[in-house]
């Protein structure tokens, strides 16, 4: 029989005691092993709770307790969760974990104190939840040489696109909707401003690549300013606006990595992943495209993620799974501003005569773009592909001009 703690009894948490709990039998059949829960760290009082005796709320217990061999970590946050792991690891245990803010910032390092102690730390449900996506990058596609990896890697943001989208709603309204639901927290800011897209990418970034990026390194932009406007514009250009994290390595052996709304082509795959679903394009060099889609969050979804990453465990006690990245360097991710892209483009303008032919003297030919309603002095186009930092000059002269600029939202070249 194995023993394990699981730190933190919130939504994730509930979830693996009830995944071990409930599906028992085929997990011991698959682990080889009884798997049982002897502590369940919460701050918390849980009387009813069929597990009332195996609460505590010290951590030094379960530190001290040779017997625990797996400490599932699912508390969330930065600290304590960090130090905990880092204890957990240095004391002989090998750890599970969901937490997508620790992995993004501490990865390399507690991956490195793993190693070190010849113990394994897991993260399969950090980036996907239930959607796997850790162990086929660094297993199934482990004979690929990762040409790019980009996704919708966040299901808030994805339903609020979605109803702006399908349903006409405005931002505001979609949000309250997500907030309702369930789906996005009262303080929505992790999601919506990109936060939490930023942490998943950056660690599929540095699992791909083998050099850890960090979420700080990485220029990142949220969907607050989409407006209905912008919907109608996408259509009209023959897509949809998505919040796309995305990572490619350079031939200068430097990554380009950015999470930010974008025009994506109704041709492309990710531009029918709708509602909460999350999709994860991966492109090997030898497989093509592989996509990944599913429920990115989610009570179950997520345990059944954390469990199989503990089965995983039990079956890798002698022999430790081979999980690392290198720690990362400040000149590792490339300056966004260097990075190629087509820009779309809203303004307005007294003018549109003279502004089309100043627009057309700094970019050259642009894509014009029209939607039905649209108000007298409203431009829309999008640029031809350049450096961002030609781009931001261009729009600075044409702000100088006298034109408003209202948006910008970077086209995919997916």
């Amino acid at each position: 029989m194995v023993e394990i703690a699981v730190m933190g009894y919130g939504t994730v948490g509930s979830g693996v005691v009830e995944v071990l709990t409930k599906h028992c039998e085929i997990i011991a059949k698959r682990a080889k092993e009884q798997i049982h829960i002897k502590y369940i760290l919460d701050h918390k009082e849980f009387p009813d709770s069929p597990f009332a005796g195996r609460f505590t709320k010290s951590f030094d217990t379960i530190l001290n307790d040779p017997e625990v061999r797996i400490v599932v970590e699912v508390m969330g946050g930065l600290h304590p969760a960090f130090e905990y792991v880092m204890q957990c690891l240095e004391h002989g245990k090998s750890v599970v974990t969901s937490n997508k803010e620790l992995v993004a910032a501490k990865g390399a390092e507690l991956l490195k104190t793993a190693q070190k102690n010849n113990l394994n730390f897991l993260f399969e449900a950090s980036v996907g939840g239930g959607i796997p996506i850790i162990r086929p990058i660094s297993q199934c596609l482990a004979a690929n040489e990762v040409i790019g990896i980009a996704g919708i890697l966040n299901g808030t943001t994805n339903f609020i696109l979605t109803k702006m989208i399908s349903e006409k709603m405005n931002f505001e309204d979609a949000l309250a909707l997500a907030q309702k639901l369930g789906y996005a927290e009262r303080n929505p800011a992790a999601d919506i401003d990109g936060l939490d897209s930023c942490r998943k990418i950056c660690i599929l970034a540095s699992l791909a690549y083998g050099k850890h990026v960090y979420p700080e390194q990485v220029h990142t932009e949220g969907i607050r300013g989409i407006t209905g406007i912008d919907v109608d514009y996408a259509s009209a250009w023959g897509g949809v606006i998505k919040l796309i994290s995305m990572v490619k390595r350079l031939e200068n052996k430097k990554v380009q990595i950015i999470v930010c709304p974008m025009f994506v082509s109704r041709e492309n795959q990710l531009a029918t992943v709708d509602d909460v679903f999350n999709g994860i394009l991966v492109r090997g060099d030898a497989t093509g495209d592989v996509v990944f889609y599913g429920k990115g969050a989610g009570r179950l979804p997520t345990a059944s993620a954390v469990v199989a990453d503990i089965i995983d465990c039990v079956k890798h006690f002698k022999a430790r799974k081979y999980l690392f990245w290198e720690d990362g360097s400040p000149d590792y991710v490339e300056d966004y501003r260097e990075n190629k892209d087509a820009m779309y483009v809203r303004l307005n303008t007294d003018d549109e005569a003279a502004a089309w032919k100043y627009i057309c003297s700094q970019f050259g030919k642009v894509e014009r773009l029209s939607r039905r309603g649209a108000e007298d002095d409203e431009i829309a186009f999008v640029t031809p592909m350049m450096k961002e930092k030609e781009i931001t000059e261009r729009l600075e002269k044409l702000s100088g001009f006298g034109l408003q600029i209202k948006n910008t939202i970077r086209i995919s070249d997916l």
